[in-house]
């Protein structure tokens, strides 16, 4: 293995601790918006909590979009040294 592959593997390793911490973020935001929806059925819905919702899922599906989708290529990197025998 030569050092390149040792850069390559940590910068690997940074950017899965990166989409793991945005994947908590983006389905805490997601969980925040249900709550937000069960609290304004319960209450009076007004604009604030519709607004605070639509915040929420919007800024959850930003974060967690690309998070999924580096999360796939992560974990296909690996899968692949892994076939490859690295």
């Amino acid at each position: 293995m030569s050092s390149g592959d040792d850069r390559v593997r940590q910068q690997r390793t940074t950017v899965a601790r990166w989409v793991e911490r945005a994947q908590r973020v983006g389905y805490l935001a997601w969980a925040v918006s249900t709550a937000l929806v069960i609290v304004g059925l319960l209450t009076t819905f007004s604009s604030a909590i519709a607004t605070a919702v639509v915040v929420c899922l919007v800024g959850g599906s930003i974060v967690l979009a690309p998070a999924i989708i580096l999360g796939y290529a992560v974990r296909a990197a690996e899968r692949d040294d892994r076939e490859r025998g690295l």
